[in-house]
């Protein structure tokens, strides 16, 4: 197997947990064979925003077809 990894940032104005799940949920709608997710950093932007947006940097591996 060899697996490919591939960092996404998720956002969303209610939460880290909904940021990340947001880049889980595009991972799994547009990749296949997704294996696992790490999340490496997870940041707030709040001064060019109308409200706060969260922000989750999620590293996402899947495996390559053959």
């Amino acid at each position: 197997m060899v697996f490919k990894k591939i960092t996404l940032i998720g956002t969303s104005t209610e939460s880290f947990d909904d940021a990340v799940d947001d880049a889980l949920e595009r991972a799994e709608a547009t990749l296949d064979n997704v294996y696992w997710a790490e999340v490496d950093e997870m940041g707030v932007e709040i001064a060019n925003a109308e409200n706060r947006e969260y922000q989750a940097e999620v590293e996402v591996a899947f495996e390559l077809a053959d």
